[in-house]
């Protein structure tokens, strides 16, 4: 481990880097981890991003990422060894220790996803997202801004876009995302399940090599044929907006569970639930029936900063039912969700520093804003290159320190 560790730190050698761009793997389906990995290398060559299920990331030296480079293209270990110690002075006997030691952290790292990997490689630690890079490391997808019936119309933003992006449009998106190195995206709304075009644009990002994510209000959901076509095309996890009151909300939930088993799918599910006035008498009923569903997340905000007790009290018991709690992952608008409140400091100052630098949001006529609900155009991602919308997102983000 301590070379390991040492080798990370050190600097790397003098050596042609490698080209940059986006390598993937994804595990067969026979492997019981079932994992993806994207390796990033950053312009110039010497230095590189290890995204690891579309959530754990290292940051790597050029020597780091140069080995990760063939295990994700898993390159037979001799010829690994062979072409490494070809370009770097490095005994054999090092470098095979190095090679097998990093593939048995990334697998540690795929069983246990909870673990902070600059704390477990007892790397120096530094603030999440303080490290330069030349792309976000996810992409949120309004594809509508159109509302499931009975949504409160004044809280979905339909009057900002003229128009939505056609299927082949949105193809063109996910094209230049996967082509700036953006591993993985988000599809929101709006409802983006209202969207004739869904399951299409899923297997179309899937077949692309890119980690897929779906946040619903769940009402369509509860159609069993229509779920089996999301799993069909390859989606990788899900956020519902529970609404309590809503039967159908929890069935999709259920429904979800069910079909993970009878599939033998490995979509990880998080529901969001926004507490309110109305319902925070009934937080311990209803986080208790979220245990029960067999979903693996929560994620939770508020109506108003008045309900932050209740928040927290939502926080022991999403504790107590093994609910593992997600902070950085956006919520749809509803008439449910106006503002979103962190549960503790710490994490609203890690969310807060992720905009437009961790994620970005693509409108449905193809804007970008620097995160949903921030109403600043960086640029279009049809019409301006991504070199210029990145640059905007920079510019926004020393404007807002």
């Amino acid at each position: 481990m301590a070379n390991l560790i040492e080798w990370l730190k050190k600097p790397f050698q003098p050596v042609e880097p490698l080209q940059a761009g986006i390598y993937q793997y994804q595990s067969p389906p026979e492997n019981p981890l079932n994992y993806r990995l994207h390796l990033r290398v950053e312009e110039g060559g010497n230095s590189g991003l290890l995204i690891i299920n579309a959530s754990t990331v290292l940051h790597l030296n050029q020597t780091a990422t140069e080995y990760v480079y063939h295990i994700v293209n898993q390159t037979e270990q001799e010829e690994a060894i062979k072409t490494i110690q070809s370009r770097y002075q490095v005994k054999r006997e090092q470098i095979e220790e190095d090679f097998v030691e990093l593939q048995n952290q990334i697998e540690n790292f795929i069983l246990t996803p909870d673990l902070d990997p600059v704390t477990f490689l007892d790397i120096e630690r530094h603030v999440p997202y303080s490290d330069e890079i030349s792309a976000p490391y996810r992409l949120d997808c309004a594809l509508t801004y159109t509302v499931s019936d009975g949504t409160d119309l004044d809280n979905a933003p339909e009057k900002r876009v003229d128009r939505e992006l056609s299927t082949q449009e949105w193809k063109t998106v996910l094209d230049k995302a996967w082509q700036a190195g953006i591993p993985h995206v988000i599809f929101t709304g709006g409802e983006p399940t209202l969207r004739d075009d869904l399951v299409e644009l899923l297997e179309y990002a899937e077949n692309t090599g890119q980690v897929t994510g779906l946040l619903t209000d769940g009402l369509k959901l509860k159609d069993s044929t229509y779920l089996k076509e999301l799993l069909d095309a390859g989606l990788d996890h899900t956020m519902v907006i529970l609404q309590p009151t809503k039967e159908e909300s929890w069935e999709s939930l259920t429904s979800f569970s069910y079909w993970s088993e009878i599939m033998d799918e490995d979509i990880f599910v998080t529901a969001h639930l926004t507490i309110t006035e109305e319902n925070q008498d009934k937080i311990e009923e209803i986080v208790q029936r979220l245990g029960a569903t067999g979903i693996q997340a929560l994620s939770l905000s508020a109506a108003s900063s008045e309900l932050a007790s209740a928040l927290q009290a939502a926080q022991g018991l999403a504790y107590q039912q093994d609910l593992e709690l997600v902070w950085d992952i956006p919520v749809p608008y509803s008439s449910n969700n106006p503002i979103s409140i962190e549960l503790e400091a710490s994490e609203e100052e890690e969310k807060v520093s992720g905009i437009a630098k961790g994620w970005l949001y693509v409108e449905p006529d193809g804007d970008v804003l620097p995160s949903q609900g921030i109403n600043e155009i960086l640029g279009n991602m049809l019409s301006d290159g991504w070199d210029a919308i990145w640059q905007k997102a920079g510019e926004y983000r020393s404007n807002s320190l």
